[in-house]
């Protein structure tokens, strides 16, 4: 007994061009939208501390270089404009911690000066942002 033969058909390949899309799609999403963060104005190596904090939702870090200089986010500031411009934070995002992170060159007094003017300017919460040790 003969069985019949059935028409032999043409394999095509699997379709893959539109995977690729996809794959370079989420690749250029992952590029644009993975780092949230403004980069900083200038190098600051903050403090070494034993305890640790975990961050909150909404964070202002105020930068403070070796030599004294003030930045928030991508604006540089002087100790003038400081007052106001926290204040002008605080008022958008109400009983949000300025986090400070000052260089480990810099002065106590200088350091406390400038928490204390941020404490005036209506902060409730003024964090100091450390390096954690090496266990």
């Amino acid at each position: 007994m003969r069985l019949p033969q059935s028409e032999r058909r043409e394999r095509t390949p699997p379709v893959i061009i539109p995977l690729i899309n996809i794959v370079f799609l989420l690749l250029i999403f992952f590029m644009l939208f993975g780092s949230f963060r403004y980069p900083e104005l200038f190098t600051v190596a903050p403090p070494i501390s034993e305890g640790q904090e975990p961050a909150s939702e909404y964070e202002t870090v105020l930068l403070i270089s070796a030599d004294g200089r003030l930045a928030i986010g991508k604006k540089a500031l002087d100790r003038e404009s400081l007052r106001k411009h926290v204040a002008e934070l605080l008022a958008e995002h109400d009983n949000a911690p300025i986090k400070i992170k000052a260089d480990a060159a810099v002065g106590a007094y200088y350091l406390i000066g400038i928490m204390d003017l941020v404490r005036d300017a209506g902060a409730r919460r003024v964090v100091l942002l450390t390096t954690p040790t090496e266990s």
